[in-house]
């Protein structure tokens, strides 16, 4: 993926593009889902979060399965219709929007996920080997920890050090805010590990 002057799609290209990411990105699907299914209202189970992790919560896997891979496509649709629309400039650009967009949702008052599904689906979008970087990170650290949530929070670091490394200046700034994003949306995930409660993966109860 070469680097790239985003300002050269031009300002109103810029504004659609961050439009359109935005309003892709902010579609609740798990709240959406889990209303469909008869579940009731997610925001008031478990952590409150629309995302997959809390869609789980409800005792249906397949449901949160859907969830997260809704979140990530919707993602990588606005980075694919920016590049189709606007060219490979664009795509970035679009993907961290509804990145935004599935964060701070303006139908449910700005109030919504983590962001680590719409991360892996900008990258989709954009730069597709890094998907593969980043799972292979957090099988890794999974693997070692057990913790869900360390190995996603290692990953979105380990990316834009290796879009740095390969020289896509641009991209690993961006991801670089998406990771810093991360990392505060996901606080009392990491007050949890420091404090060792955080729940390890396979752990019931």
């Amino acid at each position: 993926m070469p680097s790239v002057n985003y300002l050269a799609i031009g300002w109103p290209a810029l504004i659609a593009v961050l439009s359109l990411g935005y309003l892709l990105g902010s579609i609740p699907f798990g709240l959406l889902l889990t209303r469909m299914a008869g579940l009731g209202d997610l925001r008031s189970i478990g952590s409150g979060n629309i995302g997959a992790t809390n869609v789980l919560r409800t005792g249906n896997k397949k449901l949160a399965a859907v969830t997260l891979l809704l979140d990530a496509l919707k993602a990588t649709a606005a980075a694919v219709i920016a590049q189709m629309l606007f060219g490979q400039n664009a795509g970035l650009l679009a993907g961290f929007a509804a990145f935004i967009g599935h964060l701070f949702p303006i139908w449910l008052g700005f109030k919504g996920g983590k962001g680590v599904a719409t991360y892996i689906g900008t990258l989709l979008g954009v730069a597709p080997m890094m998907v593969l970087v980043f799972a292979a990170v957090w099988l890794a650290v999974a693997f070692i920890s057990r913790y869900s949530s360390l190995s996603a929070l290692i990953a979105t670091l380990v990316i834009p050090v290796v879009l740095w490394i390969l020289g896509v200046e641009e991209a690993a700034l961006v991801t670089a805010a998406m990771t810093a994003i991360t990392f505060w949306r996901h606080r009392p995930n990491i007050e949890r590990l420091i404090a060792g409660t955080e729940s390890k993966i396979g752990h019931k109860g």
